[in-house]
């Protein structure tokens, strides 16, 4: 066994404790980075003599200072099984510890996205998971203002099998079982999401001095009245917007209530499912359906699927509540209580709010009644009916999106451990703030790196993928500005970008395919971060020359040209047309009749466009956009 290295901490403690005290990040099944030396942490009484050992051998002892004590392991090989004990006044056992690769998982949604919502894409991957040495260790959501933290609040190492599975981060579990399928290493994942952040909560105070904006408006959140009187506002609006539609719902006021089996809803106006109401609304809307079931269908029949609604609802089946949903983005998956359903006819009514003009059922998402083998339709034929109109619902302050809050609370304690390096799916709540999107997400790269003293980190990111529907006409999105933004910090070293563009869901943000994300990420790892000669990348774009009517584009591999209208050229109008293509070789060969001399072109330039352009190993090319004699 190796020798431990004892070192004295000089930091301050939080406060003096009688009995030896862990971080939350240093627990049972924890997984530690192979490879390296690494420093491990806790509390005690200032000059209490603390005992380490691993494995019951190799003790050593440290004296607290100041309320805290740290040692340094040397590098240790892969491999799970080990054992950690700390001795003072007290003594703790840590079990079952792995080394291995530790991997940060951040960003916003996409990332925090649980495998839970991928039950009906990915059954058997929940059902059958059984992978101990993949862990995760969840941190917990609680934005801090005042100082980066030294500690958690609560969290704990779990392993990825059945029972804990569902938690898991989709994109990260896929990723870390591509990687652990490849080498056979332990593989530790730091959930550290938070849906809806834009990238200035994940900048350090020291980052966010070249934001000066951004700076000044997480610094007023030091002030913890102004906390909690935005909180207060907040919930005594929206309590007041609720409760006022409530009480003004003819739906819920009526001698019986529409959700009734008994009600006669002959006379209310027929509605399509999914569709939309055909003018704005904001307010409750109401929508039955009549449903004949057998009595085989209605003894077997466990679940509801009413894809996704904007913005929230109520569902009721023969008079009883099956569930409710408060905002647009869940999938609507109901189950519904055993008895409910009876042979012959079964009432379904749906309490739809809108808060903001847009509302309705989305289409091509699964509306059905039964079991996931066997569906009874739902789409066709409703009758709806308005319940009440309202003002359009002020939307909230979002405290934990503000900048410095989430570094603070949920960043700054994972930095005193070692990783092999960062994921990262972010960039929806920046869109529409390109030019500035691309400084802070490269400022945060360095930041990170600095802070956990790393200054070759990898660090692997998602670009946006495609979302909204399809433009028939090339024309300027805010979703691919995005993604340029994304894709010029690729200069960066030691960083790889991952396209999505071809595994987005055009009515929904959050697409479930993160199965094909995790594995183009993996790639990314190998080679980015284990140093393998792998291909890893779509073509990247070499050069674009103006030959006449024509813009020659050159990239770095052989290229795949599958069908579709992606590229686009202008000349000095700037006015973009959709370009006839050859291919050749390495090479796209673009031109239109009515431009004699193009000078620009865009490829998959819009916020849902066409993946036409890949190399041999299916891995598509990032969108761009490129003048003439400007390389990549």
């Amino acid at each position: 066994m190796n020798k431990l290295i004892l070192t004295v901490a000089l930091s301050c403690s939080l406060s003096a404790q009688a009995d030896i005290r862990l971080p939350k990040l240093i627990s049972d099944n924890m997984v530690l980075q192979r490879d390296t030396a690494l420093t491990l942490w806790g509390y005690a009484t200032a000059g209490e003599q603390v005992t380490v050992q691993l494995n019951g051998a190799v003790p050593g002892q440290v004296q607290a200072d100041n309320g805290r004590w740290q040692i340094t392991l040397p590098a240790q090989q892969p491999g799970c099984g080990h054992q950690l004990r700390f001795s003072g006044s007290n003594q703790i056992t840590l079990k079952d510890i792995c080394f291995g690769d530790v991997w940060l998982a951040s960003g916003q949604s996409n990332m925090e996205l649980p495998m839970a919502r991928l039950a009906e894409a990915y059954p058997q991957d929940l059902a059958s998971a059984n992978y101990p040495q993949i862990r995760q260790f969840t941190v917990p959501q609680q934005y801090n203002f005042d100082a980066p933290q030294q500690d958690l609040s609560a969290g704990q190492w779990q392993p990825a099998t059945t029972e804990h599975i569902a938690g898991f981060s989709a994109l990260a579990f896929y990723f870390a079982r591509d990687l652990f399928n490849h080498n056979g290493v332990p593989i530790g994942m730091l959930n550290n999401a938070l849906g809806g952040s834009p990238v200035e909560a994940w900048l350090s105070e020291e980052a966010l001095q070249a934001f000066p904006d951004a700076l000044a408006q997480g610094l007023r959140f030091r002030d913890k009245q102004l906390i909690a009187d935005i909180t207060a506002a907040d919930q005594a609006k929206n309590n007041q917007w609720y409760a006022d539609l409530a009480s003004r719902d003819a739906g819920l006021n009526g001698d019986m209530p529409w959700y009734a089996p008994a009600l006669d809803h002959s006379g209310w106006q027929s509605f399509t499912v999914p569709g939309f109401l055909p003018q704005p609304f904001t307010g409750v809307w109401w929508l039955r359906k009549t449903v004949r079931l057998s009595a085989a269908q209605a003894a077997a029949a466990d679940t509801l699927r009413l894809g996704s609604v904007v913005d929230a609802d109520e569902v009721y089946i023969n008079g009883v509540k099956v569930g409710n949903t408060t905002y647009q983005y869940p999938p609507r998956r109901y189950a519904l209580p055993q008895g409910l359903l009876k042979a012959g006819d079964n009432l379904i009514a749906v309490r739809v709010i809108a808060t903001n003009n847009k509302t309705g059922l989305m289409p091509d998402k699964p509306y059905w009644l039964g079991t996931d083998k066997q569906h009874i339709a739902l789409s066709g034929q409703w009758q709806m009916r308005r319940g009440a109109t309202a003002e359009i619902l002020p939307g909230d302050t979002f405290i934990r999106w503000q900048p410095l809050g989430l570094y603070n609370g949920l960043t700054a304690p994972l930095t005193k451990l070692p990783i092999k390096g960062v994921i990262w799916y972010q960039g929806e709540s920046n869109v529409g703030r390109e030019v500035q999107y691309q400084q802070r997400f490269r400022a945060l790269i360095r930041d990170w790196r600095a802070k956990w003293q790393q200054p070759k980190l990898p660090f692997l990111y998602v670009q946006l993928a495609n979302y909204l529907e399809k433009n028939p006409q090339p024309g300027d999105s805010g979703w691919a500005a995005l993604r340029e933004a994304q894709r010029r910090v690729q200069d960066e070293p030691d960083t790889a970008m991952v396209v999505a563009i071809d595994v987005g869901e055009w009515n929904d943000i959050h697409p479930v395919d993160k199965k094909t994300l995790g594995q183009r990420l993996a790639l990314a790892a190998r080679a980015v971060a284990l140093g393998e000669k792998v291909q890893y990348q779509g073509p990247q774009l070499q050069k674009v020359q103006a030959q006449g009517d024509k813009l020659r584009l050159s990239f770095d591999q052989q290229l795949v040209l599958k069908p579709g209208q992606s590229f686009a050229i202008a000349g000095s109008d700037g006015q973009y047309r959709w370009a006839q293509v050859q291919l050749h070789g390495k090479q796209v060969v673009l031109s239109h009749a009515d431009i004699k001399a193009p000078v620009t072109v865009r490829y998959a330039w819009a916020d849902n466009p066409d993946a036409v352009l890949y190399n041999s190993a299916g891995l598509p090319a990032s969108p761009f956009t490129a003048q003439i004699s400007q390389p990549k």
